[in-house]
């Protein structure tokens, strides 16, 4: 089976939906399947990679607005790939409209990551074309039941909507290095929670950080984005530097 996936970035980018994507695709490859996967460049100019089997294309980028590249190329790409799926992932606005203006004539399902967050901004112009597309999916896969009965695109599509949490490869943590474990301790102590990700707004780390005088425990905090500063600066505004670390 030809399948196609779209989404803004791939791997060797580092992201939560990156990650999946990446998983998802190289499994289908692993099982014989024929995978691209179409996102946009950091430039003007195109690129065709093969990453573990997985045809990576990535079209041209104009500009990026609201944190959604524009590429023109790339819904010249998506009519010019023959295909039997388009794996949408949601919510990524240019990739919609480019099943809408030159993918329809093809079986499309969505991955729902998460309600409209980072582009809320461009909502007012994405709801007709977000509706759409949601309309014409010929499945809808949430990532957790909670996303069905509560966002207002899901509820009423809920028939069409198979929950498929997101998973992780365990091989990756199957062998941990325990002089390392160790030595974490010895630094920092324990108990120990651990903070992974970008640092964006609606990740809400800092409610975390507000609660942390009420926590028997450390925080490690480990990545970097546009909240860092101040996030840096609310842990010390609250005297917790020596319970909240960045690393």
């Amino acid at each position: 089976m030809k399948i196609v996936h779209i989404y803004k970035d791939y791997y060797p980018v580092l992201g939560g939906i990156e990650n999946h994507v990446r998983m998802v695709a190289e499994e289908q490859v692993r099982r014989t399947h024929d995978v691209t996967v179409l996102v946009t460049n950091r430039g003007l100019r195109g690129q065709v990679l093969d990453l573990a089997g997985v045809r990576l294309i990535k079209a041209g980028r104009l500009a990026t607005l609201a944190s959604t590249p524009l590429s023109v190329s790339l819904f010249t790409w998506l009519r010019r790939l023959p295909c039997d799926i388009v794996h949408l992932h949601f919510p990524y606005p240019i990739g919609e409209l480019a099943y809408l203006a030159a993918g329809r004539s093809r079986r499309m399902v969505i991955t729902y990551h998460s309600d409209i967050v980072r582009q809320r901004g461009l909502l007012p112009l994405y709801d007709p074309f977000l509706r759409r597309v949601l309309q014409r999916a010929d499945r809808i896969m949430p990532t957790n039941q909670r996303y069905v009965e509560t966002s207002p695109y899901l509820r009423p599509l809920a028939a069409k909507c198979t929950v498929v949490p997101l998973g992780i490869d365990l091989s990756r943590f199957a062998q941990a290095d325990l002089a390392q474990v160790e030595a974490i301790h010895r630094q920092y102590g324990r108990p120990l929670l651990l903070f992974v990700g970008r640092l964006r707004y609606y990740k809400g780390l800092d409610y975390l950080i507000r609660a942390m005088p009420q926590i028997p425990a450390r925080l490690l905090v480990v990545g970097t984005g546009p909240m860092e500063a101040r996030w840096k600066a609310l842990t010390t505004e609250m005297g917790l530097t020596q319970k909240v670390v960045f690393l």
